[in-house]
C-alpha cells in the first residue's frame, strides 16, 4: 500500500480518449447531489459573514467553512460523523498558499465513468471482515510522535451533472493527485488537489482539529461494540437526515479507513464493528481508482441507489480504496445503473518529520 503505482485507465471504465475543457459545476460530485442548495446558501452566507468578520478585525484571515473535497470527502452527507469521534465539530477552517481562484488548475471532464456491478454476497461479509480485521490487527507500524504528521497520498476522481446552455450532461473529471497532511493533534496540516485548491494548495490550520486526528483516534475504544455505540451515537447526533442511519454509520468508518492513520487495533475493531452494521455485504470483484482488482465490503444507500464500496486485495486483504456506484436507478437521479460517481485509491500513506514533507524527502 506504500507503493506509487502508475495511472492506468481501468479496464471497466468507458472513459473517453479525449478529456474536454472543465466548466463551472451546477452540482457538487454525484453523491452529494440531493444536498446541493442547501451547502451552497450556507456557504454563501458563511463566506459574507466571515469576510465582514474579518474586515472589522484588523488583519484576521477569512475563514471558510469546511466543503466536500478539502477535508474528509463525505462531511456533506455525514457532516461531522467522523470528526466528532474526536468529540470536535469543525465548521471553518484558514486558507492560504493561492490567490482567491489564481493559481488554481481547472480539471479537465470526460464521460461518466462506468463500471460492471460486482455480485454482491450478503451472508459472506462477516466472514470477510473477520479475515480482514485479522490482517489489521497483524500490521506493524511505528506509532508516531510528538511534531510528525500523517500523509496520504491518493488518486481520486467525482463523477457529477454538469449544465453548458442549459444542456445537461453527465461527466467525470480526470483522475488526479490529492495529498493531505495533518499533524497528530488535527490543527495543522495541508492539502494538494488539483481543481479544489491552488496549485501550491491550502493550508488547514485551525483551532479546532479539521481531521479525525491520530491523538483522537489513539483514545478510541477498541472493543468492537463499545466502538459502534460511539460511531451510531455521533453519528445520530451529526448525519444529514436524507441519509439513512446504518449508511451514515458506514460512510464514518470508512473516512476513518481512508483519511486519518488508524493504530492497528483500532483499524481492526472498526471492520469487526462495521460487520455488525445491518445491510454490509461482501462484493466479489471491485476496482480501486488505479484499476487494482480486489473484494469489497458494501453497503447500499437505499435514498440514491448508490453503494458505497470498501475495495481491499485478494491476497494481503489491505486497504486499496474506494467507490461509490450507482446500482439502483432512482426517480431524481441522472445516473444510470454502473455509473461510479466517485472512485479513490490510497497510493501512499506515512508519517513524515514536517508539514508539506513528502516520504521521498524525509532522511
Amino acid at each position: 500500500m506504500n507503493a506509487k503505482p502508475s495511472q492506468p485507465h481501468p479496464a471497466e471504465w468507458t472513459e473517453t480518449q479525449g478529456l474536454l475543457p472543465s466548466a463551472p459545476r451546477d452540482l457538487p460530485a454525484g453523491r452529494h447531489q440531493f444536498h446541493k442548495e442547501q451547502m451552497m446558501t450556507q456557504i454563501h452566507e458563511d463566506l459574507r459573514t466571515s469576510a465582514a468578520a474579518a474586515t472589522a478585525s484588523d488583519d484576521r484571515p477569512v475563514a471558510v467553512p469546511r466543503h466536500r473535497n478539502p477535508f474528509l470527502r463525505r462531511v456533506v452527507l455525514v457532516p461531522a460523523a467522523a470528526l466528532a469521534l474526536s468529540g470536535a465539530v469543525v465548521t471553518t477552517v484558514v486558507v492560504s498558499g493561492g490567490d482567491g481562484d489564481g493559481g488554481r488548475t481547472p480539471l479537465a471532464t470526460g464521460p461518466a465513468l462506468t463500471t460492471t456491478v460486482g455480485t454482491a454476497d450478503t451472508q459472506g461479509a462477516p466472514r470477510l471482515l473477520d479475515r480482514i480485521s485479522l490482517a489489521a490487527a497483524e500490521v506493524s507500524e511505528p506509532a508516531p510522535h510528538a511534531g510528525q504528521y500523517v500523509y496520504i497520498a491518493s488518486k481520486v476522481a467525482d463523477t457529477y451533472p454538469k449544465t453548458v446552455d442549459d444542456k445537461t450532461t453527465v461527466v467525470s473529471e480526470k483522475l488526479h493527485t490529492r495529498q493531505v497532511w495533518n499533524s497528530l493533534d488535527g490543527k495543522d496540516g495541508w492539502l494538494i488537489e488539483p481543481g479544489e485548491t491552488s496549485d501550491k494548495g491550502m493550508t488547514l490550520s485551525s483551532d479546532i482539529p479539521v481531521s479525525s486526528a491520530y491523538n483522537d483516534l489513539a483514545a478510541l475504544p477498541t472493543n468492537p461494540d463499545a466502538l459502534l455505540r460511539r460511531i451510531y451515537r455521533d453519528s445520530d447526533a451529526e448525519r444529514d437526515k436524507e441519509v439513512p442511519r446504518d449508511q451514515a454509520a458506514f460512510v464514518a468508518i470508512g473516512d476513518l479507513l481512508t483519511e486519518s492513520y488508524p493504530p492497528a487495533r483500532l483499524a481492526a475493531a472498526l471492520y469487526k464493528a462495521a460487520a455488525k452494521i445491518p445491510g454490509v455485504v461482501a462484493v466479489d470483484d471491485a476496482v480501486d481508482a488505479v484499476g487494482r482488482h480486489g473484494v469489497a465490503i458494501a453497503r447500499q444507500n437505499d435514498t440514491d441507489g448508490e453503494r458505497t464500496e470498501w475495495i481491499f486485495d485478494k491476497k494481503t486483504l489491505s486497504f486499496l480504496g474506494e467507490r461509490n456506484v450507482v446500482v439502483e436507478k432512482t426517480p431524481d437521479s441522472p445516473f444510470e445503473v454502473g455509473t461510479v460517481t466517485f472512485t479513490s485509491a490510497i497510493t501512499q500513506r506515512a508519517v513524515v518529520d514536517a508539514n508539506k514533507q513528502v516520504p521521498s524527502q524525509a532522511g
